[in-house]
Formats: structure tokens, C-alpha cells, sequence
């Protein structure tokens, strides 16, 4: 039996109508996280984010679809993106998960946390991303901030790439980005590409009991495995930070029934490469290591180089202090990448809570992120 997809209408009484971007910017998050937003399902939190930004004033907003772009004009001579996309991934299915929707505040061991789905991917970078724009009155910079729908879904469904195509000029004009993505609180610099594809074999069904009648597609996919079973992933230095390829199987499928020889089956392969390598390099290594089979592509995304080599980067390093590390996750910063923009991640969180059942964030880490960034952009 299909369980029933999660809506937003299953939520419709969860969350603000309206966003206070006074308050806090740890309660923000709250409010932000306690509107479902699963990808698919944003237009209520952006109907509250727009809301919201035109109460600002001062600010040129462009909607596209459940996308917003709002732009300072302060006749600034640089000008710098702060982005982050609105959707979640779907809500936890154990029962019990703490990290669903609507929020819960906990006292873990002294510290307030915030429990909740995108407490770290990504709300709590929205969250600054709001308060950003309603407190600073006077920043050294003009900024454009940009808010997107379908992150966490196909690639061909991103709501920035989607205002990349519409709204180029909105966004070129920048000269550096930051995208809030959960990073611990330091700057992860680029991101690797990510290559995903299938390889299917196929065969001749026969009854099991009479088995030498066909070819087991299954079996024949024992070379596939064994190819991935003896790679070994390298590790590229790329302008002074290390990058962690990986190749592996991430879903598998094949068979009929319990006494049929299958006669088709798929491997699902995912490759994530270092910024050393373009995309189309990148797809000729795949080539080598499984020559004689056809791969069929699902998924081309680029990798990013760090960044770090930015002007603006230097006096962003010395506002939030630490070394910066690389980002072995495929964001959006290599879409920033591709039209020029150098671009790195920096946000509250912990990544590797991510999309967990306890998804949460400190409330000292979303107010660390704040004020780094304030501290940068009035410096």
C-alpha cells in the first residue's frame, strides 16, 4: 500500500501568514521552519518571504514562480549575492522524529536548539538572509538577495537556474556570492560536480527451474560491481584545499519473480568529482572506467573551484575566522561559478544533519552567522 504524499494543505494551520524579521533571527528560523515548504509545495513561504522583503522598503523585487530576487540600489561600487533556497526535503517518516514540522525548542545540555525540517538545510541561512535585509541600513556593499524554490529535486526543476535564464541581468552585475548553506559555521570553499547515470544489462527470462534456457541480467552485472568495488577514489588539491572524489552504487534494481531468471537490470551509479576536472573531463573518466557499457546520464552538475582567490573573499575569511575548508557536496555555487560570480558557502549548521529525523540547529549558531555577516557587509 502507497502511503499518502504530505502536502502543504495537510499544514495549511502551520506557520505565520506573516514573517517578523524584528525579531530575533533564531525565532525567525523557528517561524521560517514551522512552513512547510517541501520542494514542490514552497508558495506559502514565498508568499510570506515577498511579504515580508516588501515591508522592508528600499528593496526591487522580482518574483518568478515560488523564486525572489531582491535588489539594494545604493549606488554601492560592488555588489554581493546572498542566496538560499526555500525547500525541504520531505518530512521525517519515523515516528517521534523531532525533526519535522512544526518546530520544537529544546534545552540541550545549557543550549537552546531548534528542532524541525531545514533547521539546518537551509532555513537557518534564510533566516539571516531576512534579518540581513531588514537591519542593515547602511551596508558597504549593495546587495541582492535571492531566495529559490526546488533545490532538493532534479536539477532541471532549480528555481535559480530558472532565474538564471529569466533574470540574467539581475544577477550578473554582482561581483562575489555567498550561499548560505549549513557549513558549521566556516567557509567551504567551491563544491565537487556531481555525475549521476545508470548502466543496465539485460538478458533472457526463463523458469528458474529450467535456468541454462536464459541469461541472468543480474549476474551480468557482477562486472559493473566489481569495477566499483576496486576503484579507488582520489584526492585532488585545488588552490590549497583538498577535494574527496567518490564513486559508488546508490541504487540497484533488476528481477521478476522468485522462480523467473531476469532478463533486465540497472545499477545506479553517483560520481562526484573535484573542481580539478570540467564536467566534460569528468564524463570522459566515466567513459574509461566502464568501458563497453552505455551509460545513461540522469544528471550533469559541475563542480566549483573554492574561490578563495576573490578580493572579497580575503575580508570575508577575516569576519568569520577559521581555516577555510572544501565543500564535498555539490551546491549552487557552481551555478555561480558558471556565469562568472566566484562563490563560496557559509551558514549555520552542522551539514551532516541534514535531511536526518533530529534535524536541528543551535540558537548560537544562526546568531554567529548573523553577525559575522553583518560584521562583513559594514565593515
Amino acid at each position: 500500500m502507497t502511503e499518502p504524499r504530505v502536502t502543504s494543505r495537510d499544514f495549511a494551520s502551520f506557520g505565520p501568514a506573516t514573517l517578523d524579521l524584528i525579531q530575533p533571527v533564531e525565532q525567525l528560523t523557528a517561524d521560517l521552519l514551522d512552513i512547510f515548504s517541501v520542494s514542490g509545495e514552497e508558495t506559502r513561504l514565498a508568499d510570506a518571504v515577498q511579504i515580508a522583503l516588501e515591508g522592508i522598503g528600499g528593496l526591487e523585487i522580482t518574483r518568478d514562480g515560488d523564486s525572489l530576487i531582491a535588489r539594494t540600489h545604493l549606488g554601492r561600487s560592488q555588489r554581493i549575492v546572498l542566496a538560499g533556497h526555500l525547500d525541504t526535503v520531505p518530512l521525517p517518516r519515523a515516528e517521534g522524529s523531532l525533526g519535522t514540522v512544526p518546530s520544537v525548542w529544546r534545552n540541550d545540555e545549557g543550549e537552546q536548539v531548534l528542532y524541525g525540517r531545514g533547521a539546518v538545510d537551509m532555513k537557518g541561512g534564510v533566516a539571516v538572509q531576512l534579518a540581513l535585509a531588514a537591519h542593515l541600513a547602511n551596508p558597504a556593499y549593495d546587495i541582492t538577495y535571492v531566495f529559490y524554490d526546488n533545490e532538493e529535486v532534479a536539477s532541471e526543476l532549480s528555481g535559480l537556474a530558472r532565474l538564471m535564464r529569466h533574470h540574467e541581468q539581475l544577477l550578473t552585475d554582482a561581483d562575489f556570492a555567498v550561499l548560505l548553506e549549513p557549513t558549521d559555521g566556516v567557509i567551504e570553499g567551491g563544491c565537487n560536480g556531481t555525475i549521476r547515470f545508470w548502466i543496465h544489462t539485460e538478458g533472457l527470462t526463463a523458469h528458474s527451474g529450467r535456468a541454462w534456457k536464459g541469461e541472468n541480467a543480474i549476474h551480468k552485472m557482477a562486472d559493473v560491481l566489481g569495477r566499483l568495488a576496486v576503484y579507488q577514489p582520489q584526492t585532488y588539491e585545488v588552490e590549497g584545499l583538498a577535494y574527496r572524489e567518490g564513486l559508488n552504487a546508490v541504487q540497484i534494481s533488476g528481477g521478476v519473480a522468485g522462480n523467473v531468471i531476469p532478463d533486465t537490470a540497472g545499477v545506479h551509479i553517483n560520481y562526484r568529482f573535484a573542481p580539478n576536472k570540467t564536467l566534460r573531463q569528468a564524463l570522459d573518466h566515466l567513459q574509461e572506467v566502464f568501458d563497453g557499457y552505455e551509460l545513461d546520464f540522469v544528471d550533469q552538475s559541475p563542480a566549483a573551484r573554492p574561490g578563495l582567490d576573490a578580493p572579497m573573499a580575503a575580508s570575508l575569511i577575516a569576519s568569520v575566522g577559521g581555516e577555510p575548508k572544501p565543500k564535498y557536496g555539490w551546491t549552487d555555487v557552481a551555478r555561480f561559478s558558471e556565469i562568472g560570480i566566484p562563490a563560496v558557502n557559509f551558514g549555520p549548521g552542522d551539514a551532516l544533519l541534514a535531511h536526518t529525523d533530529n534535524e536541528h540547529v543551535k540558537a548560537r549558531e544562526v546568531q554567529a552567522c548573523y553577525q559575522a555577516l553583518a560584521t562583513w557587509l559594514t565593515a
